[in-house]
């Protein structure tokens, strides 16, 4: 069976079902829980535990990178190109941008009706 959201082979009984849709699990979890760029408390936290912690969050090796690619590029990037140099779903993104977000690392900008990310 094949997840009708990203099209990968599933298993025989480790299909999801949510609204008549047979996902994978980790479209099943990306459905629960959507990632939530805009989420003022989130940002409240993020600098909460910073100004606790007296230094910057620790960042994952993709969030890492995302930066990397973004400094190394003039500070903007179209999401698609990050996507496919760091070989990552968009899912897998959006998350990681969210948290960025939230850490105000990077933001979106719209240019000519196109979504692009920009760092701070």
């Amino acid at each position: 069976m094949l997840c009708d959201r990203c099209k990968e082979v599933i298993e025989a009984g480790e299909e999801r079902e949510r609204y008549g849709q047979h996902l994978c699990e980790d479209c099943y979890l990306d459905a629960l829980s959507p990632a939530r760029t805009c989420d003022p408390w989130a940002v409240h936290s993020a600098k909460s535990f910073e100004q606790a912690g007296g230094e910057k969050a620790r960042l994952n090796e993709n969030q890492n990178e995302i930066l990397r690619l973004l400094k190394e590029n003039g500070g903007t990037m179209d999401p698609q190109v990050i996507i496919r140099q760091l070989g990552i779903k968009p899912s897998d993104l959006e998350r990681e941008i969210a948290a960025l977000r939230h850490m105000e690392r990077v933001k979106g900008e719209l240019r000519d009706g196109r979504k692009f990310l920009r760092l701070w």
